[in-house]
């Protein structure tokens, strides 16, 4: 491979090209851009029989879909959070007006710590939003039992967790509203695109009207809502992602294995361990750079770079640590050592499913120093 040529993090595994004509022209035809089209109602169904849940609202983004979970149950104050994730999760919280409560993580699962969620409660906390980070489930079970005992709201940021299982079942149905994502760098995607999953008909109902400015009918709007809706394109995008759907997981969990198996006996080189509990999606390939490899983790990073492949620091920098979070007294460094510790550490290595075994050869030469 010449430097040239570059290998990016994550790719959506395609249709064909032909399998999109009639699709958008039926759209077309059909005249119905936007609002609850066929194609949407559609994957809506599609969706929530895949995965196992009562109820799926699309949204355009997992952006605006998190946004609107928070309005949808009336979330305020305080909210305990993660400082290890992508900005969406609490951008969210600002949007809605509410401070985020940063706890530390688990260096095991790089999820929050449920061990550290008590301390942290105020009287002005009101929930508990949770990120199943590179898909990799939450300690649901510990976390429930906190917000039980003190009256509090989950909500799970499930952007990576897209048909992963904990204990045989979806991991969406815990918490009052798991949040998925389906842009583009996902392990299913609808070039952009979200959805909220709920598990009663009226909840359901409420953040359907409020991703539609909150239209009950052409002239009742009940709530400041927000244009959320996921147009027809995406959707018929989406459905066809999911033919494909079963052949790109099992393809991304080879690849997985194989990076396992040749990285095992790099010195330093540290990938996250796989929760027996659970089934994964396969979706990122996060390891640790820790002090026994020859590099740091940004030189590693540097010369894959140099060879034209995009590796990812992700998550770097913490959320705790940007500009508009930096000064609230949970952000500082003290509290927060592992998500810190983990932040300079991390580097997700390409992981998609038409990765060739010639490109992955090439990675890991470099990650073992050929």
């Amino acid at each position: 491979m010449t430097a040239e040529r570059r290998i990016p993090v994550t790719q959506p595994f395609m249709p064909p090209l032909d399998e999109y004509v009639p699709l958008l022209s039926a759209i077309w035809d059909s005249k119905m851009l936007t609002n609850g089209g066929a194609f949407h109602e559609e994957l809506e169904r599609e969706l929530r029989d895949r995965l196992g849940v009562d109820h799926l609202s699309l949204f355009t983004n997992g952006t605006i879909a998190l946004v609107t979970a928070l309005q949808a149950l009336e979330i305020k104050g305080e909210v305990i959070t993660t400082p290890y994730s992508f900005a969406a999760t609490v951008h969210s919280l600002w949007w809605n007006g509410i401070k985020p409560i940063f706890v530390d993580i688990d260096s095991n699962t790089c999820n929050l710590d449920p061990a550290r969620i008590e301390a942290a409660i105020t009287p002005r906390t009101s929930a508990i939003l949770a990120v199943h980070c590179y898909g990799n489930p939450c300690d649901v079970d510990a976390i429930q039992r906190v917000a039980d005992v003190r009256g509090l709201r989950v909500i799970y940021d499930a952007a990576h967790a897209f048909n992963v299982k904990y204990r045989g079942s979806t991991i969406l149905n815990y918490g009052d509203l798991a949040v998925l994502s389906f842009h583009a760098t996902k392990v299913f995607t609808t070039f952009e695109g979200g959805a909220v999953i709920s598990h009663a008909p009226a909840m359901k109902k409420r953040v359907d009207q409020l991703k539609n400015f909150g239209f009950v009918d052409e002239t009742t709007i009940v709530a400041p809502g927000i244009n959320g809706k996921m147009s027809e394109v995406q959707a018929a995008f989406g459905l066809l992602q999911l033919r494909y759907i079963d052949r790109a997981v099992i393809a991304r969990g080879h690849l997985d294995a194989r990076y396992r198996t040749e990285l095992e006996a790099v010195p330093g080189v540290v990938p996250l361990p796989l929760n027996p509990l659970a089934t994964p999606n396969f979706g990122y390939f996060p390891i640790l750079v820790d002090d026994r490899y020859p590099l740091s983790r940004d030189e590693l990073y540097d010369a894959l770079k140099r060879h034209g492949i995009l590796s990812r620091r992700y998550f770097y920098p913490l959320l705790s640590n940007l500009p508009m979070y930096e000064g609230i007294p949970s952000a500082a460094v003290s509290n927060l050592p592992i998500a810190n510790e983990v932040a300079g550490k991390v580097l997700c290595l390409p992981l998609y499913p038409d990765l060739t075994t010639e490109d992955q050869d090439r990675i890991i030469d470099i990650v073992r120093g050929r």
